[in-house]
């Protein structure tokens, strides 16, 4: 399904400012709530957690700066799919091929840390591990098929996550 820049841009919107902050902002405040945490005395975090909050400021800059810079992309005429209907390799792109991916597993991390949440930190690692052997596997075949040698270059020249460590 094709729709206008404006409507993309709408829907674009409600994604990121309603169901991005929910799935990765609300859900680990309500797992802290149900499963609790350690740290925290008298209703407030320790030191320690509050350490937590510096990887959340993190992982939003990296998503703020995604999202601006997807807004910026919008074409003309832009697909409603689950995988990218344009290729970005510049910003945070330039860095990683999974800047968003590697925003949210950040806010997931850091709120483990913040709410001293063992059940939070089983969610990230559990996210780390669908992430990168279920969902980045497919979505690079599908890029693989849309971009051809474009992406295959991109892929080899930008890891998969941060660094030669994390290449694949």
């Amino acid at each position: 399904m094709r729709v206008n820049k404006k409507t993309a841009f709408i829907l674009g919107l409600f994604v990121w400012l309603v169901a991005v902050p929910f799935v990765h902002g609300v859900v680990p405040w309500l797992i802290s709530l149900r499963w609790g945490g350690c740290g925290w005395a008298e209703n407030q975090p320790k030191f320690w957690n509050l350490l937590g909050l510096l990887p959340v400021l993190i992982a939003s800059g990296c998503l703020i700066w995604v999202m601006i810079l997807g807004f910026a992309n919008i074409p003309e005429q832009a697909k409603l799919e689950w995988n990218a209907s344009f290729l970005i390799t510049k910003g945070p792109y330039a860095f990683s091929r999974n800047p968003m991916y590697l925003g949210e597993l950040g806010l997931w991390f850091g709120w483990s840390v913040f709410y001293g949440s063992a059940a939070i930190f089983i969610v990230f690692i559990l996210l780390c591990v669908i992430v990168n052997y279920v969902i980045l596997p497919r979505e690079e075949h599908l890029l693989e098929k849309r971009f051809g040698e474009v992406y295959l270059l991109y892929k080899n020249t930008v890891p998969r996550w941060l660094g030669k460590f994390w290449n694949n």
